[in-house]
């Protein structure tokens, strides 16, 4: 028991706490990607000139940043499922 309470210190963060925030989590990474996939299909549809004008949009500029930082974050999402696991096994 002490080992456990030791090792849950160094983690700093609880179990329940720590599912919640992995549920979260994955829910956002969900949602990002349903919304990438329907963007294909959508741009599927449209003509070129429409396409072209679509991607100029400051809109798509930042929905294009947020891909990038969802890209970057995705080693500290695999680091924090990690540490989930650990803390499952504890």
């Amino acid at each position: 028991m002490v080992k456990s309470a030791f090792i849950m210190e160094e983690l700093d963060i609880n179990l329940p706490n720590a599912k919640l925030a992995y549920t979260i989590i994955q829910s956002l990474l969900d949602g990002q990607e349903a919304l990438s996939d329907l963007l294909v299909v959508m741009s599927h549809a449209l003509d070129e000139d429409v396409l072209k004008a679509l991607t100029n949009t400051n809109e798509w500029e930042k929905y294009l940043e947020s891909k990038r930082s969802l890209e970057a974050a995705h080693l500290q999402i695999e680091k924090f499922t990690d540490a989930l696991k650990k803390l499952e096994n504890v």
